[in-house]
């Protein structure tokens, strides 16, 4: 009688220690592995969705039992039909696939005492001394004046080379250390090395004894256009990202986390992506949706603030259920905001309230509201929606938590479940917990990824 009483979490090692489980754990770890490594920004995350829908089957137009479309290389919006008509309710996963990093700017190489650098402007939450040496790379695109776009990778490459950030020796830091974080590392510092010896080359037109100088610019400048066939001016026109080098890996003597860049919130993107191939054949249309700018509060063309969402239903009920009012399939609809949830780190308790705490290795993690010092700009699910998680959850045996993100006063966050709310649909953040959230070195845990592809998988046939 106590059990029932009583709620006690069980951590995932204890409920997946079968071989079949592990088996499968294993194999979904090791793809994940893969699918960070290789796309460590949106249009390289969506990029990657496309193939493998394409490969799957799926229609690259609105209209089709299995179909999707994508906006700007940056956000994509996937649908299967189900047996019941869309009316009927629809389940609906959204993450973002923005994660924090550098871009450079629009005017970003110059040189200064004999080294070439690249000024950058960061993007989204970072800890900018995290950043500072430490192997880094740069991902884009870069659109020429004609049109014609040119994908760039430097530094992932064995035979790349890779750029850093540089740091003051502590020799020199005595005052540095003496300011408060926040002061003591500065957005405008965070300064990319791109180079170090010497062009003896002159430009075509010359009409300045200054353009004959040798310079180190100009050297990275005649690399680019070698490898890229870009000049200067093309980086007007250009997306330019400086990510962590190096592919993800897993950490500890067993193996048991996976360590990487990104997994706010690409961990999400993945494995809800794996969860709808792994369901062909639902009572309920299925609608996935991978957004951009999370990060930066869901604004844009390709945020969760936008209206593409809006468009792609339109057209999905006018070639499924024509004539039906959008107002009356949104408001039957049930939505996962899945997004990672802060686990407690254990260098760090004084944060985080345990009771409501989410610890790695117990499975994915409701929140049930976001926001900041009281619940500000927050997503509250209702009580009876949270009810009926756990019931198909339960009946499922699928592990999950419940937690909030730190202590009332200490801080909060936000995700995109406050924008689909809107509509009247009913929306919950749902995720699994990471370790370092928001640095160039995520930590998650191979049996909550695994427990969370389950959870996903539940809701999704439902």
């Amino acid at each position: 009688m106590n059990k029932m009483l009583e709620h006690k979490t069980k951590s995932c090692w204890e409920l997946f220690q079968d071989e079949e489980h592990q088996l499968a754990m294993d194999d979904l770890s090791a793809r994940y592995i893969d699918f960070l490594s290789r796309c460590k920004t949106e249009r390289e995350t969506i990029k990657y969705v496309e193939e493998v829908l394409l490969e799957a089957g799926f229609d690259d137009y609105i209209g089709s039992d299995n179909c999707f479309r994508s906006f700007k290389d940056k956000t994509i919006f996937i649908a299967r039909k189900g047996k019941k008509t869309l009316s009927d309710g629809f389940r609906l996963v959204g993450a973002h696939a923005d994660t924090p990093r550098l871009d450079l700017k629009q005017h970003p190489l110059y040189e200064d005492l004999g080294i070439g650098m690249a000024k950058t402007h960061y993007y989204g939450g970072i800890r900018k001394y995290q950043w500072l040496a430490r192997p880094l790379s740069l991902h884009g695109v870069v659109v020429k004046i004609n049109g014609e776009k040119v994908d760039v990778v430097i530094g992932e490459d064995p035979n790349d080379p890779v750029l850093t950030i540089l740091d003051l020796l502590p020799h020199l830091a005595s005052k540095q250390v003496e300011k408060k974080v926040s002061d003591a590392f500065e957005g405008e510092k965070l300064n990319i090395v791109m180079g170090h010896s010497l062009s003896f080359s002159k430009d075509d037109v010359e009409d300045s004894d200054e353009k004959t100088k040798p310079s180190v610019k100009r050297k990275i400048l005649e690399i680019l256009n070698e490898k890229y066939g870009i000049i200067e001016e093309d980086f007007f026109s250009s997306e330019m990202h400086i990510v962590p080098a190096g592919p993800a890996r897993y950490v500890g003597l067993d193996k048991s986390m996976v360590g990487g860049y990104g997994q706010d919130d690409r961990s999400c993107v993945f494995l809800a992506l794996e969860a709808f191939l792994s369901e062909p054949d639902p009572d309920h249309a299925q609608i996935v949706l991978f957004y951009d700018k999370e990060e930066v509060g869901s604004e844009g063309s390709t945020g969760a603030k936008s209206l593409f969402f809006e468009y792609c239903l339109e057209d999905l009920i006018e070639a499924w259920e024509p004539g039906m009012k959008m107002s009356r399939i949104m408001m039957a609809g049930k939505a996962l905001s899945t997004d990672v949830h802060a686990a407690i780190d254990p260098d760090y308790q004084d944060v985080h309230e345990k009771l409501n705490s989410a610890y790695l290795g117990y499975g994915p993690c409701f929140c049930k509201f976001t926001g900041h010092r009281g619940k500000v700009g927050a997503n509250d699910a209702h009580a009876e929606y949270v009810g009926w998680l756990r019931k198909i959850l339960g009946e499922s045996e699928v592990p999950w938590q419940m937690a909030e993100l730190g202590k009332v006063d200490m801080g909060g966050g936000g995700t995109v479940a406050k924008f689909l709310a809107l509509y009247g649909m009913d929306v919950i953040d749902f995720g699994p917990p990471v370790l370092s959230m928001h640095s160039p070195f995520e930590l998650t845990s191979k049996v909550d990824l695994y427990a969370t592809k389950l959870a996903f998988s539940t809701f999704l046939r439902s």
